[in-house]
């Protein structure tokens, strides 16, 4: 080990640092990471729970809004801090699936807590007034039903495909509750030429 000379002229030894062997120090890293790894998780996992996922479309029941295989952003976040509205387009729990394997519906709200609803003419009608549904291509083909008033804390969900027997929704399950909503199909992110919101 060298000699340093001081400003007075004194020899002087260099300051010694302890080295951390590289086992130990390997070891701290590694933990390091393992932490910043299960912390990301959790986060992630967190956020599939509560504020968003995505889901891929399977089937032709909302045609002409959705196909097959896009991509939607779901929204969770907004129903736990409110509720499902006229117009929303909502993944759903499929209440005919009594298996532990779960199956999702996506499909739109019709109809909320309260309101009456009818079918006649090819035509939906909430509370006697007709809707305007732009984002169908067709009359209902499936016939007259109803009226029937949507129960507390339920909803009236339909395909956006109207063609017969295109969509199972509330014409053949029934009402759906506010507990089998998993949220709110926002935008369809793929295939990039029909992104864009919902």
């Amino acid at each position: 080990m060298g000699t340093f000379e001081s400003q007075d002229g004194r020899e002087t030894a260099p300051a010694v640092t302890a080295e951390e062997p590289k086992g130990q120090s390997l070891a701290a890293e590694l933990w390091d990471w393992t932490k910043s790894i299960a912390v990301a998780l959790v986060i992630v996992i967190l956020l599939n729970l509560y504020v968003f996922n995505l889901s891929t479309v399977k089937g032709h029941s909302m045609e002409p809004t959705l196909r097959e295989k896009e991509w939607l952003f779901v929204n969770k976040f907004v129903y736990l801090v409110g509720h499902p509205n006229r117009g929303d387009v909502v993944i759903l729990k499929d209440p005919d699936m009594q298996s532990v394997e779960k199956q999702y519906l996506v499909k739109r709200v019709v109809a909320i807590p309260g309101d009456q609803v009818e079918i006649r003419g090819g035509k939906l009608y909430v509370n006697g007034d007709t809707v305007a549904e732009p984002y169908t291509d067709i009359k209902i083909e499936d016939g007259d039903r109803g009226p029937v008033v949507v129960e507390e804390g339920r909803y009236f969900v339909m395909g956006d495909n109207r063609h017969q027997n295109a969509s199972k929704d509330s014409r053949i399950f029934g009402t759906v509750s506010e507990k089998a909503i998993q949220g709110r199909a926002d935008f369809i992110l793929w295939p990039i030429d029909q992104m864009g919101g919902l």
